[in-house]
């Protein structure tokens, strides 16, 4: 599916708001994809000067990237598969490290069009860690494949 031009709007309607947020308070972002494969960070730098925050990105489609680039724990990878809430958190904080950024958010999950991992398509853990905290948040999304990345962008530039 093309994306439409209003979710295209809306896309960067939250990345030029998170941007303005990240300047406004000093910090800088980096981001860690995996079912986004590079769809948040192309959101930001349609962005003009996101080059002021956004440090840059890290596309860990594979798992085992997830652990050897961006330090998730192996044996919770192991165990939970990449679709969790903790593999979320430490994507963020391991991106954000890598790449020396103030604040990292992550995305991870099942984008489809069928089940992966045990978890059904929609599947998302979407996140953001810096050193005053953390958050994170469970998606259920509905859709098709393209509908779900989208929406996985959407949220994690709110969250």
């Amino acid at each position: 599916m093309i994306v439409d031009a209003q979710g295209a709007q809306d896309r960067i309607r939250v990345a030029t708001a998170l941007l303005q947020a990240a300047a406004d308070h000093g910090v800088t972002l980096a981001i860690a994809e995996s079912l986004t494969g590079g769809q948040v960070s192309s959101s930001l730098v349609e962005v003009p000067g996101a080059s002021r925050v956004l440090v840059g990105t890290v596309v860990a489609y594979a798992t085992r990237i997830k652990a050897q680039l961006l330090g998730v724990d192996a044996a919770h990878l192991e165990r939970t598969g990449p679709v969790d809430r903790d593999v979320a958190l430490q994507m963020a904080d391991g991106v954000r490290r890598l790449l020396g950024a103030d604040v990292g958010l992550a995305t991870t999950g099942v984008a489809g069009p069928g089940p992966a991992d045990g978890h059904p398509a929609g599947t998302v853990h979407v996140a953001v860690v810096a050193p005053w905290g953390q958050r994170h948040r469970e998606l259920h999304l509905g859709g098709d494949r393209s509908q779900i990345r989208c929406a996985t962008v959407m949220e994690v530039c709110e969250l």
